[in-house]
């Protein structure tokens, strides 16, 4: 997961230091609910299956737009929202503003297939708590989940 305050560009921009995922998955009690906004639905169908490898993380739903995204979350209360840049009726940016609005404790990681310096400086100003890339999800999306989740 990328930090929203370091360098897009650099690999070691993260929030955490490595090896220090297990002491904060530790104190994390019960599974951590989380819901999918992608307007693609087999890429949320995706996020969903790698997610059920974990036994920590519980999909609780999915929005396939912006609006949607708002009103699941204040319906499923999920610990960490995974929301998508660019999807229809509102965007990710505005969606995770609102969200932030009427549960100001959310977690909110941004996911994009971009890597532009625009994105990032954007998630932060909407309040997201990080960001991952689509091409680095398989391998960083779970201890990204937790680390928000630990907060």
């Amino acid at each position: 997961m990328r930090s929203l305050a370091d360098s897009v560009s650099t690999a070691e921009a993260y929030l955490r230091p490595r090896g220090s995922m297990p002491a904060a998955a530790a104190k994390i009690p019960n599974k951590i609910g989380v819901l999918i906004a992608d307007d693609h639905r087999l890429f949320a169908e995706t996020l969903e299956a790698l997610l059920a490898t974990d036994e920590r993380i519980h999909v609780v739903g999915h929005a396939h737009d912006g609006r949607e995204a708002v009103d699941r979350t204040v319906k499923l209360k999920p610990e960490v929202v995974l929301m998508d840049i660019d999807m229809p009726l509102m965007d990710g940016f505005e969606a995770t503003r609102r969200i932030l609005e009427r549960r100001a404790g959310t977690c909110i990681l941004m996911l994009t297939g971009s890597n532009s310096r625009e994105d990032v400086d954007r998630a932060r100003q909407a309040g997201a708590a990080g960001y991952v890339t689509k091409d680095r999800i398989a391998g960083e999306l779970v201890e990204a989940i937790l680390e928000v989740a630990a907060r």
